[in-house]
């Protein structure tokens, strides 16, 4: 499918895009090498800078771009592009995840093709991450609260939070970024019912009533619905999940759930998609990316104890 360049892009990235085949569904960049952070991830200038690519076919896509980046894989090349996506799809979280590639000596989307079903699913993503948020938040709450929840959800049972990333990333990348996550929330916001937002004084206040939690339970995304059910449903009951829904909606601890459902379903991939990154990436990237990870965390340690 033919990209198209959003107005924002930067002509640095999509001289990047170039090295790789077209055939995106959707292209962004992320991390403090897109967008300034605080804390050890600061320097900008030496960050390292990460992609997401989604493709429609990525048997094809392996294919072009095996012909194009050999190197850019690890051992699993030789084994061709068909086993590479069986690896890819069957593993963690469905991600070839390869890093340490040297382009051009080094959250903003750069390409996206006219996908409504893309488009629509990217605008879903974002209400159900605010809506996630709502319910682990209080009643009242800033507009930083709101984004660390936020910038938080993917973080939520990561093993690699104990172990191999600064303790403090999730407001390092929130406290730079405001501006940033204002722009992009700000629409969502304003048109929820359930919220009152005065952005003036950078504040929201949301309905924690027991109906107010159930209504915002019950738009979660069903894998999150799935994962409360099963931590809440005793041996035996087999309860379906609205009913469930409705007893943590009464739950003083509803926010905890939450949390432990979100936990419940990152923390078996996060491990899954850290060892596939071993072949994926190979062994002598692997080290290197962790020791570089343990260094960033250790540095932030010191800076908290200092």
């Amino acid at each position: 499918m033919a990209l198209q360049a959003l107005q924002s892009s930067g002509v640095a990235f999509r001289k990047i895009l170039s090295h790789f085949p077209e055939e995106l569904s959707l292209a962004f960049a992320y991390g403090s090498g897109v967008y300034r952070q605080v804390g050890p991830s600061s320097d900008q200038k030496n960050a390292m800078l990460d992609f997401v690519f989604t493709v429609d076919d990525p048997i094809a896509w392996h294919s072009k771009n095996l012909n194009k980046n050999w190197n850019h894989y690890s051992f699993l090349k030789v084994l061709g592009p068909k086993f590479i996506t069986a690896v890819q799809n069957n593993y963690g979280a469905g991600v070839y995840y390869n890093p340490l590639i040297t382009c051009d000596g080094r959250v903003k989307i750069i390409a996206m093709n006219e996908n409504v079903a893309l488009r629509s699913a990217l605008d879903n993503n974002l209400k159900s991450a605010v809506t996630t948020a709502f319910l682990m938040l209080p009643e009242s709450f800033s507009e930083e609260d709101l984004f660390t929840e936020i910038a938080g959800l993917s973080y939520s049972g990561d093993f690699r939070m104990v172990i191999g990333e600064d303790k403090t990333k999730v407001l390092n990348i929130v406290k730079p970024n405001i501006a940033h996550f204002r722009e992009l929330y700000d629409s969502t916001l304003q048109e929820n019912p359930q919220v009152v937002y005065k952005a003036q004084q950078g504040r929201l206040e949301i309905d924690k009533s027991p109906e107010g939690q159930f209504t915002q339970l019950m738009t979660l995304p069903k894998t999150l619905q799935q994962q409360i059910n099963h931590i809440m449903d005793p041996p035996g009951k087999n309860r379906d999940v609205e009913e469930t829904l409705l007893q943590v909606a009464h739950d003083p601890d509803c926010g905890e759930v939450v949390r432990q459902g979100l936990a419940a379903i990152v923390r078996p991939s996060s491990m899954k998609q850290s060892t596939k990154g071993i072949f994926t990436a190979g062994m002598k990237k692997t080290v290197i990316y962790s020791s570089l990870k343990l260094h960033k965390m250790w540095k932030g340690w010191l800076r908290k104890t200092s």
